[in-house]
């Protein structure tokens, strides 16, 4: 079980605000609440948090806007942004600007509390990251270079983002709808087997000459990178 965390939640809409308050009292946490940028961004700078439920768009100053003050300030409090914008390159801009995870509206509460749960774990990154690597598998950020055991590995643009998005999520499985998301932007099942094609490609290109699959199914459920 979680230990109780002190949230700071800022969102102009009073009934989300409302909805996450309650969901996060309920679950036995100490909840702080405001509805503009301002008084978000002075709360976060002047208090202490254990995380940050961000909205994007603020009146007065914008999610984007504070967030990027308080990293700016030496602050690392974990912050999960919320977007209306399902637009894949809205939600990179958020990550690439120090939030630690996003979540679309509308969301289920226990979406949010789980991520909440998640992002808290995570030790502070005090440098921003140039490279992920699981295992034997790397991929440069920078130079969208992908290596396994330290041999390059030539992949498509989709195929780099793919791999990142499991690097990403080393214990966690991916799911078909996910990786559409975040892969192709798209915010529904086209029902095409456009993820399966991608990663069956991927899979081949990552395993060539290598014994152990770099990829898992986890049949009726996604994909994971193998992380152990």
């Amino acid at each position: 079980m979680m230990s109780t965390m002190r949230v700071l939640v800022a969102d102009d809409h009073e009934e989300t605000l409302n909805f996450i308050r309650r969901g996060l009292m309920q679950a036995g946490h100490i909840v702080s609440t405001v509805d503009n940028g301002r008084e978000a961004l002075f709360r976060a700078t002047e208090e202490s948090y254990d995380a940050i439920v961000l909205d994007r768009m603020l009146p007065g100053l914008d999610g984007l806007s504070i967030l990027k003050m308080l990293r700016a300030g030496g602050i690392r409090t974990p912050v999960l942004l919320l977007t209306a914008m399902t637009r894949i390159a809205d939600r990179v801009e958020g990550l690439e600007n120090g939030a630690d995870d996003y979540l679309v509206k509308p969301f289920a509460f226990s979406e949010l509390h789980a991520r909440l749960n998640v992002i808290i774990r995570r030790p502070a990154v005090l440098e921003p990251e140039t490279s992920l690597r699981v295992l034997d598998i790397e991929l440069d950020l920078g130079k969208r270079i992908a290596r396994r055991g330290g041999r390059r590995i030539d992949l498509q643009p989709r195929e780099l983002l793919m791999l990142e998005v499991l690097l990403r999520n080393p214990h966690r499985v991916m799911t078909k709808t996910m990786l559409l998301e975040r892969v192709w932007d798209f915010d529904f099942d086209p029902q095409t087997n456009i993820v399966e094609t991608h990663i069956s490609r991927l899979r081949a290109k990552l395993n060539a000459d290598f014994d152990q699959d770099a990829i898992i199914t986890v049949r009726g459920a996604g994909y994971m990178i193998r992380s152990e």
